[in-house]
């Protein structure tokens, strides 16, 4: 594979077009929905022959190992050039998991199968009654033999009815603290008792599911961590999704889209509109300062804290504020679906909508701000 950080930003993200020009099938490109795995399984498996699967992990596991700096490229040019996202959850999540906190046996195993798609992961954390305060989850595993026995429901699970595997954070200890007693286990989907059930989103998709498991079963070996660490396991992934969801590159491409919106209004010239526009180019470019400076630290091995919680405001409160600002100077076009400007390719509505639920997992903004006050400025809880 090539050496992608010896290459210029130039260079790197003209090989970034090339293959997805050359691997991406142009009908899963800029759709409104999610598409389903048969769809995504070509280019899923075009990424991981040609190397462009993992951008974050080592060289050594099959990944591009890229810079702070060539990662941004990545994740700015797969969104410019509507490229879906493919069963992520194994890539962002499983294998930082295992590199993390895994044993050996378990990265040798589950990692390859991530890459080749033999193993399609989706994220069992979230329930009803515990999202936000994800530590107050019931789902429940019981030792039986070599095995853990589990009963539970969760909730908001993005790509559960392609999946075929399932992480899971469960409680294994009730009689301490509860985020002492939860333990973070890999399990087979493709097993009685487990029932997947569809929700539909307020965009008209079904991309999210409930999940249900009835004594569904799953080896003791499959722990991440250890016994009741699965809490510490938990918190380093959502961090690493907050990283993951403080990166401007939807805000980017959201302005993409407002500029568009501008010419397609006339307002291109209006020097109030372009005042506003200004700042947030200027708020996207604080933005991506932070992220960069942030993703240097993890890559050197440095710990993060706070910091990540002001990446994550920072990051989806701009990308917001850039699509009200969209409609709002769209007027009557905004209610509109399709292609609301006539040519301009953009569903105002759409666009519109997709900024919001950034702003709630991973953490509410207003989670995060609560983080800040207690843990920056010492403000009571």
């Amino acid at each position: 594979m090539p050496d992608w950080n010896a290459m210029s930003d130039e260079d790197f993200r003209q090989a970034a077009i090339d293959f997805i020009d050359a691997h991406c099938p142009a009908e899963i490109r800029h759709r409104e929905e999610r598409p389903r795995w048969e769809e995504l399984a070509p280019w899923y498996r075009a990424m991981s022959a040609h190397g462009w699967l993992a951008p974050g992990w080592p060289a050594e596991y099959g990944g591009m190992a890229l810079k702070p700096s060539k990662h941004l490229i990545y994740l700015e040019e797969w969104t410019k050039n509507g490229v879906p996202r493919a069963m992520e959850q194994g890539v962002i999540n499983v294998g930082p998991a295992l590199l993390a906190m895994g044993t050996q046996e378990q990265r040798d195993y589950y990692m390859p199968r991530i890459l080749s798609g033999e193993d399609l992961w989706c994220q069992g954390f979230s329930e009803p009654g515990a999202g936000s305060d994800l530590a107050s989850l019931r789902t429940e595993a019981v030792i039986d033999g070599d095995e853990f026995v589990i009963t539970g429901q969760k909730i908001w699970t993005s790509g559960a009815f392609d999946a075929n595997r399932i992480f899971v954070l469960a409680r294994t200890d009730k009689s301490v603290p509860k985020q002492k007693g939860i333990s973070f286990i890999l399990v087979d989907m493709d097993q009685p008792g487990i029932t997947v059930r569809p929700i539909v989103t307020v965009t008209g998709e079904a991309e999210f599911a409930e999940v249900f498991l009835d004594q569904a079963r799953a080896p003791v070996a499959n722990i991440v961590g250890g016994l009741n660490k699965g809490w510490a396991v938990a918190k380093s992934l959502l961090a690493f999704e907050r990283v993951w969801a403080g990166s401007p590159h939807m805000g980017r491409s959201a302005m993409a889209q407002l500029l568009t919106a501008l010419k397609a209004t006339g307002l291109d010239q209006d020097p109030v509109t372009l005042d506003r526009v200004a700042e947030l180019k200027l708020e996207l470019e604080d933005n991506a300062a932070m992220y960069e400076a942030l993703v240097q630290e993890i890559r050197e091995g440095r710990t993060f804290g706070f910091e990540v919680s002001t990446l994550k405001i920072a990051a989806t409160e701009t990308y917001s504020r850039i699509t009200d600002l969209m409609l709002e100077i769209t007027g009557e076009a905004a209610a509109l679906g399709g292609d609301s400007l006539g040519g301009s390719g953009i569903n105002l509505p759409k666009a519109y909508l997709n900024a919001k639920p950034p702003m709630i997992y991973g953490g509410t903004v207003q989670v995060h701000r609560n983080i800040l006050a207690k843990g920056v400025l010492g403000l009571p809880s």
